[in-house]
Parts: structure tokens; C-alpha cells; sequence
């Protein structure tokens, strides 16, 4: 019954939100962070915990071994885009979606198509010299020969776009996607069990008719949506496509 609901509001509505979380990126091969099989679950066998490896204390401080982790943990440079995003990028060609907010690092809501993303969290896709500021982009970090990558131009260190613990989110993109989100009429919330903040507190901008949840476990806003459906992504919006 809530994915027929689901389908006649996206079939009356032309300004939908999309905001969405790591659930979204599990069908590409990317793990989450909380669930039982994430990265903070499996990767918490070493002398520091994955939280305090991706802090900018510690990129700082233990750059190298930052560096390491991020390359194995946080890149997948072969993930393809999945049936959630290409879905979503069909809603935005057909004047559906508005916009769509990610605190997914990965590119792949681009790679599927979708033209208006708001990437939270950054994009592992963007990276720069915290010296002179060029940029480049994640081949260069790929194909680096060292552990630390080193801009070309000053020697300074190359660090990947994307925010880490103790670091604010970009302001501009921060501000963008509250734009969107109190002006939008329906907001579909993908794939995140909205406890990360402050990401997680976007939600409470929202004065529009219709809040979708579409997540496979329990979330803390279940009880004030239109709608919650507990499955994935990617089945959800296809089957309504």
C-alpha cells in the first residue's frame, strides 16, 4: 500500500527532494558505516578506530597512515551507479526532482546522470593541495607512486576533498540544500538512519506536504512521515519508475 502511495505522490508532485545516505550506495558494493557488516564494524580491529583515522587531527598527524585507510576503505573507483541512482537521475529529467543531497562521497548520482547534487560530505572525486590549492582529480591519487600524494607544482600534501571528523560542512552547499529542502513539496529521505549530524538535522527544515522515508531499518522520524518504507532504495524507486 505505501509503495502505490508512494507512486501516485511522486506522480502529483514536481518538487521533490531527494536527501540520502551510504544505504543508497550498499547496491553498488560500497559498505555503510553502522550496519553489522560496515567499515566502523569490520575495520575496528586496529590500534585506532575508523573515526578517529578519518578526524583531521589524525590526517595531520599521522598523514601516512590516513592515507592508507582512505585509499583502501574509502575508494572504490570501479562502483557503478545502481538502480536508486539511475531512477533518481530519470525523476530530475522528468521535471520531478529538484535536487538531490548526498552525504555520499563517491560520484555516483553524477555518474548515473543526475545534474543538481549537493555532496555534504565532499566527493572523493575532488581533491587539492592544502598549500597551493591546485586541484586534481582521483587518478591522481590512484596513481600516485607515493603513500602521501604530492602536489606537482609545490611539493605540498594532495588531501581528498571531503569532510572529515572535526571539520565544519561547506557552507555554501550546507546553505543550498536548506534552500531546497524548505521550499520543496515532497521529501524523499533514502537510505541513511538520520543520525549523523548535523546532516541528519536538515529534515527539521522541511514545511512541505509529503516526508517519505525509505530506509531498511527503523529511523528517530519515523513517527512524523507520510510514509516509511523499510527496503532498499533502489527496489523502491525502480518498481515505482
Amino acid at each position: 500500500m505505501n509503495k502505490d502511495s508512494l507512486k501516485k505522490i511522486i506522480s502529483q508532485s514536481n518538487n521533490i527532494v531527494f536527501f540520502g545516505g551510504a544505504g543508497v550506495s550498499t547496491e553498488s558494493s560500497i559498505p555503510d558505516f553502522r550496519s553489522t557488516t560496515g567499515l566502523y564494524t569490520i575495520s575496528n580491529k586496529g590500534s585506532y578506530s575508523p573515526e578517529e583515522i578519518l578526524s583531521y587531527t589524525f590526517f595531520i598527524n599521522h598523514t601516512e597512515d590516513f592515507f592508507k585507510f582512505y585509499k583502501e576503505k574509502m575508494i572504490y573507483p570501479y562502483a557503478k551507479p545502481n538502480a536508486a541512482h539511475y531512477a533518481l537521475a530519470e525523476l530530475e529529467k522528468n521535471g520531478k526532482i529538484q535536487a538531490i543531497i548526498t552525504q555520499n562521497i563517491d560520484g555516483l548520482h553524477q555518474m548515473a546522470g543526475s545534474k543538481n547534487v549537493f555532496e555534504l560530505h565532499g566527493s572523493v572525486h575532488r581533491n587539492y593541495c592544502i598549500k597551493c590549492g591546485e586541484h586534481y582529480d582521483l587518478n591522481f591519487i590512484l596513481e600516485s607512486n607515493e603513500i602521501v600524494p604530492k602536489c606537482t607544482k609545490c611539493q605540498g600534501i594532495v588531501r581528498p576533498n571531503v569532510t572529515l571528523y572535526e571539520e565544519s560542512l561547506d557552507n555554501h552547499v550546507l546553505e543550498e540544500s536548506l534552500e531546497y529542502i524548505s521550499k520543496a513539496e515532497t521529501l524523499i529521505v533514502g537510505g541513511t538512519s538520520l543520525v549523523v549530524y548535523p546532516a541528519a538535522s536538515l529534515i527539521r527544515y522541511f514545511k512541505g506536504k509529503n516526508l517519505i522515508l525509505i530506509n531498511k531499518s527503523a529511523t528517530q522520524y519515523d513517527n512524523i512521515a507520510n510514509i516509511v518504507i523499510n527496503d532498499s532504495v533502489g527496489k523502491v524507486l525502480s518498481n515505482i519508475l
